[in-house]
């Protein structure tokens, strides 16, 4: 299921209560329906793309304290009975930034409770919405945190835009050009998919002048927008030209988060400021392979064989982590960690409700919580 960003993006936004300057312009309820899209249809083998309307998110803790479907007033209890939380849970996916870590501050109590939950037998998988580090980079950066987690274990963004490329048998006689990182380019070298763009045009520019005329690749059929340090008007406009005049181009997001933790001191604007400005200069809506569709879900649902009513989904963002574990009829956590504090979670009107929430991941290790 890949999202139509648009609606997606104004609900990312509209959470964001505390930074006004990175609210859209015009005003969304994270409560109206998002629309869904369908791309072209994936291979056999890989997870189907489904057509139709974005479902009520629902609870299907059951037994184990759940409280029914979100909204209609609900309110996400703290959780207090964890033992019986993490007894109905086979798989834990981790979001990372504000779960695992902040920037390259490791979040206090994680070694700890990775640890417990490995000896309890549980699967463990990361899942980020950042594309700037291939599988194998992040590896690197949770060895450096003194975190032993394997690249199978690892799903990031830039992954899944390859993957999801993959899928649809995109044409190794066309290419795909990238406003984004290096992570991206090296997932799609890895599948071995043609590019141009990404860091080596950081530094170009256009000198206007009467006449000026850009030229682009003819064979460029997607376009990949994912969070971009070194995004320029070249980059934007070598985009939009791609999109607009190459017949059948693909337009595809790796996600529309509205910030992202860059330092541990706060937060900065995030990929869907980048996808936004090519949003705005096509007129087009993208396909979003990161959270919240649930691309990324049934990818490593199929390839663990696991089901999803034993997964569990742990994340700091309401919009993007929980509603990409409802979405796939997953367990949700809310830690308080990152993004959403306490105040967001119970502001009037929010219909995204996790399951449980707790204030970090290290909670988990408590045997008894008192409120």
């Amino acid at each position: 299921m890949l999202f139509v960003a648009r609606k997606a993006c104004m609900a990312i936004a509209a959470l964001h209560l505390t930074a006004p300057v990175l609210r859209p312009s015009f005003p969304f309820s994270i409560s109206k329906a998002i629309a869904l899209r369908t791309p072209p249809s994936p291979s056999p083998g890989f997870p189907s793309v489904s057509k139709g309307h974005y479902k009520s998110p629902r609870s299907p803790m059951g037994a184990t304290g759940g409280n029914g479907s979100a909204g209609g007033g609900r309110i996400a209890p703290y959780l207090t009975n964890i033992d019986a939380f993490i007894s109905s849970v086979e798989t834990f996916v981790f979001d990372c930034d504000g779960v695992i870590w902040k920037g390259d501050t490791l979040i206090d109590g994680v070694p700890e409770t990775l640890d417990f939950l490995r000896s309890l037998g549980k699967r463990l998988v990361f899942v980020t919405n950042n594309s700037t580090k291939s599988r194998k980079q992040y590896g690197k950066k949770f060895e450096t945190l003194g975190l032993n987690v394997s690249e199978d274990e690892i799903f990031a963004s830039s992954f899944a835009v390859a993957a999801y490329l993959t899928s649809i048998n995109f044409p190794s006689t066309k290419k795909v050009y990238v406003i984004g990182e290096i992570g991206i380019l090296k997932e799609l070298e890895l599948a071995g998919i043609n590019y141009l763009g990404g860091p080596e045009d950081g530094n170009k520019q256009i000198h206007l002048g009467p006449g000026l005329l850009m030229d682009h690749d003819h064979d460029i059929q997607a376009v990949v927008v994912g969070f971009d340090r070194y995004i320029n008007y070249y980059k934007l406009q070598y985009a939009t030209l791609c999109i607009r005049e190459n017949p059948g181009c693909l337009f595809i997001a790796t996600n529309c988060d509205a910030v992202t933790h860059l330092t541990d001191a706060q937060e900065w604007a995030g990929g869907g400021s980048m996808v936004g400005a090519i949003m705005g200069s096509t007129k087009r809506e993208p396909l979003v392979v990161g959270k919240p569709s649930t691309f990324m879900m049934d990818y490593l649902s199929k390839k663990f064989e696991i089901a999803k009513s034993q997964i569990c989904v742990v994340g700091d963002r309401l919009d993007t982590d929980i509603l990409f574990g409802q979405n796939g009829g997953c367990k949700t956590l809310l830690v308080l960690s990152g993004v959403t504090t306490l105040d967001m979670l119970q502001l009037p009107g929010n219909t995204i409700q996790p399951d449980f929430y707790a204030n970090k991941v290290s909670d988990l290790l408590a045997k008894e919580v008192t409120v």
